[in-house]
């Protein structure tokens, strides 16, 4: 288990996204879980969805990492398209969710119920080039990755925060 004592770096995209990277933790196949809440901060912009989630397989100068994260607000959205996008994988930098949702529609996203500030409970299984995330103790993953863009390889794990969110986090787990 990493250190309690975490580093945060400064936000890593024009999109959104700071890290606070696990100090001590490293990371290749195996599952990470952890409880998160997010929502979008009080002063946020409209546009705001309190992105919360975890990057995964980072190097120590966090210049790449695949992650995936939940937007809160989207998950219970009066419209379904909005619904649909409440989960994403993406990779930073060259991949991030613009990119993958303009190159390929619905393929990283997905709906799953959420509710914001309430406590998510997100299981990340990685391995190889594959990921499923599960949210809240479903027995059927709610995304399906199986290209990771970073490909196979090893690195810390960090928290991930998105622009204008009030995030927290709880009972992280790391099993290789």
């Amino acid at each position: 288990m990493p250190s309690a004592d975490a580093a945060y770096s400064a936000p890593k995209s024009g999109t959104g996204g700071g890290l606070v990277l696990l100090e001590g933790s490293r990371f290749h196949d195996g599952t990470i879980e952890v409880d998160a809440a997010g929502k979008p901060q009080a002063n946020a912009p409209a546009l705001a969805r309190g992105f919360v989630g975890i990057a995964f397989r980072v190097p120590p100068d966090a210049s790449n990492y695949d992650y995936v994260y939940i937007r809160p607000t989207n998950g219970r959205a009066g419209d379904q398209e909005r619904r649909n996008h409440a989960t994403q994988y993406a990779s930073f930098p060259g991949n991030e969710w613009l990119k993958l949702r303009t190159e390929s529609p619905g393929k990283y996203e997905s709906y799953t119920d959420l509710v914001p500030g309430e406590w998510t409970h997100l299981k990340i299984e990685v391995n190889g080039v594959r990921m499923r995330l599960f949210v809240n103790g479903a027995s059927q993953p709610t995304l399906l990755v199986n290209d990771l863009k970073l490909g196979d390889r090893s690195g810390a794990v960090a928290l991930w925060i998105g622009v204008g969110t009030e995030a927290y986090f709880a009972n992280l787990q790391l099993d290789e």
